[in-house]
């Protein structure tokens, strides 16, 4: 059969013929890697939170949006430039369209949690900044491109949580979209990575090493086409390489099993395949 889906970046693709015979296959191929997995993380991008209904900002139609009602395209619009020169049209921006305070984990999230808590998954490596993972139970979380649900102020770096900044009695009138410290009066900004700023250093050291140390990397839900992250890649020198996205990658020539599927369908379908792990074990 065809699969015609929408991509992580909202943009509809068609998927190689593949029978349900072929994806049962490759999801009981994976319950056999993370059968004998002990050291595996898996990178993600934003296919994972598009399952969960969080809207990539980098797809065409979320680019479109932001030219029609801003005038500018999400790259100007989420610049740290931008943000300190028109806060009230950025706050505008990301409480509108990027943050999402009903979206809960999904079957991906979910799945990866168990993994962790059953000894076979590391760490979770994100480019998302929802925060979904820690909320699925994932403890250890590298987050490239931070996270929304922390903010802090550019004065004295007191720290916010989300629900703080979104309240409007802590926003500079008139327009009370832009929190301020109470502290010291500074712009409180959310803790995110925004263009124009380096990746945060304690995610990078934190990614490289649990990278370079598992035996089992998958990868899912992303195209592998935003850099520096998707360089991380290249750390990896364990056995195993596993792709699932719902389109091809450049890094799928080096993968050793590649699934074109929807990664809340793989992962939600695979943790229950997946062999116990021998009580013996250490």
């Amino acid at each position: 059969m065809s699969d015609f889906v929408f991509d992580e970046n909202g943009d509809e693709v068609v998927l190689k013929k593949r029978t349900q015979a072929e994806l049962e296959a490759g999801i009981a191929e994976l319950a056999d890697i993370l059968g004998y997995t002990r050291r595996g993380v898996f990178f993600g991008g934003a296919g994972v939170s598009t399952e969960s209904g969080i809207p990539d900002f980098r797809s065409q139609a979320s680019e479109e949006l932001a030219e029609e009602l801003f005038g500018l395209p999400p790259e100007i619009l989420l610049s740290i430039e931008f943000a300190r020169k028109d806060p009230v049209t950025f706050h505008r921006y990301i409480r509108e369209h990027i943050i999402d305070t009903a979206a809960k984990p999904n079957a991906a999230h979910l799945a990866l949690a168990k993994l962790e808590a059953d000894g076979r998954l590391a760490a979770v490596v994100t480019q998302n900044i929802d925060g979904l993972h820690q909320l699925a139970g994932s403890q250890n979380v590298y987050e490239l491109h931070g996270s929304l649900q922390r903010n802090y102020c550019e004065g004295c770096a007191a720290k916010y949580s989300l629900d703080w900044v979104l309240d409007p009695a802590n926003c500079r009138e008139p327009d009370q979209v832009v929190p301020v410290c109470p502290k010291c009066g500074g712009w409180v900004r959310p803790d995110i990575v925004l263009y124009g700023e380096a990746l945060p250093e304690n995610a990078m050291l934190g990614a490289v090493a649990a990278i370079n140390d598992a035996d089992t990397l998958i990868v899912g839900g992303t195209s592998l086409v935003v850099y520096p992250a998707a360089n991380f890649l290249h750390y990896f020198k364990g056995h195993t390489r596993v792709l699932i996205n719902l389109g091809p990658t450049g890094y799928d020539s080096h993968a050793d099993l590649v699934i074109s599927a929807p990664i809340g369908e793989v992962l939600g379908e695979v943790i229950d395949q997946v062999p116990p792990r021998n009580t013996s074990e250490t």
